[in-house]
């Protein structure tokens, strides 16, 4: 009875690169935690990356390397459902019938969409246009109560929560109406070359991102090179209109190492900006270096990686499935034998 009574929390990552600290730090280390509070999807949102072309051997690496990662971030596979999106057939099969409840209009707006054609002007396909119905899919297949999301996703949420609520006054209740869950601390890291924009994996200047499988020497040369801010005090403060530089580093600290801006002021007071950014990459190895050893050890354990998809696609297949069974009887199809 105590699984039934928790609420359920669902989200996922495009394996379309390596996990970021940005990543790690906004969400995946705060997934691990939930775990006891809540009923948690994660999956591998490898269906979302064929909005752009992918060399197919990359892709599949990349998916399990991701899968490795996310247990060796904490989230325990006895825990929680970890799963390959096309795994489960009933995401595209809810993705295409949520497309036909979304509007055209409601799509032209979504801002990712205008950022994604801009960037990828020779392939500006019909997915790309139309995922946000498949993201819609993915969340409403669990009825989840909370999705996590950082900022840049949180109006794809909204656009769920309006298709959610379209279907159900035409059908009577269907679909839960899942909340954002937007952590408060390390929920924004940003690139350490272009303060003013997100760490991406995206990002043309891999100077700017930090990778969870990094090495330690690469991790240190890239904050040894971070911006900081051209004002002539030099102190670390916290500031992010006047300092959004030092303000992202004290950001990346203060989620390594746990203290909170005054402290880190303190700590380095006086000493500059020099002092400061090695420190900020010291933490930072220190706290990606059990993670990047035990994903190596994961990565080369197949059979155990194989039995963790294998067991999650399964129970996220039979919870998909029910509510596919509900949205098929009420829009008026046969059933299925």
């Amino acid at each position: 009875m105590e699984e039934t009574a928790k609420k359920v929390m669902l989200s996922g990552i495009q394996p379309s690169g390596e996990l970021t600290l940005g990543s790690y730090l906004g969400a995946i280390r705060n997934w691990a935690e939930l775990a006891d509070q809540f009923d948690c999807y994660y999956f591998m949102a490898d269906l979302h990356t064929l909005t752009a072309r992918q060399v197919p051997a990359e892709l599949r690496k990349r998916t399990l390397n991701q899968l490795a990662q996310y247990i060796a971030c904490g989230l325990d596979p006895e825990k929680n459902t970890l799963f390959i999106q096309s795994h489960v057939r009933q995401h595209t099969e809810l993705g295409w019938i949520l497309s036909c409840y979304t509007m055209f209009g409601e799509l032209s707006r979504m801002t990712q969409f205008k950022d994604k054609s801009a960037k990828n002007a020779d392939n500006i396909n019909g997915g790309l246009f139309t995922y946000p119905c498949l993201m819609a899919a993915d969340i409403l297949l669990y009825q989840p109560d909370f999705v996590p999301v950082g900022q840049d996703q949180k109006q794809h949420v909204e656009l769920t929560r309006d298709v959610a609520t379209r279907f159900n006054n035409l059908y009577g209740e269907t679909f839960k109406i899942p909340e954002p869950y937007i952590p408060k601390v390390g929920a924004r890291v940003m690139s350490l070359t272009s303060p003013e924009n997100k760490m991406s994996k995206s990002d043309h200047d891999q100077n700017g991102c930090v990778y969870l499988m990094d090495e330690p020497e690469v991790i240190m040369r890239k904050f040894k090179r971070a911006v900081t801010d051209s004002d002539t005090e030099k102190c670390v403060r916290f500031d992010v209109e006047n300092k959004p530089g030092v303000s992202n580093l004290m950001q990346i600290y203060a989620a390594c190492t746990g203290k909170d801006y005054a402290a880190i002021e303190a700590e380095f007071d006086g000493l500059g900006y020099g002092a400061f950014k090695p420190k900020v990459g010291e933490a930072v190895v220190e706290t990606l270096r059990p993670l990047r050893e035990e994903s190596l050890r994961i990565m080369q354990d197949k059979a155990y990686l194989e039995s963790v998809y294998k067991a999650g696609a399964e129970k996220a297949s039979y919870v998909a499935n029910k509510t596919m069974r509900k949205v098929k009887k009420k829009i008026g199809l046969v059933a299925e034998p």
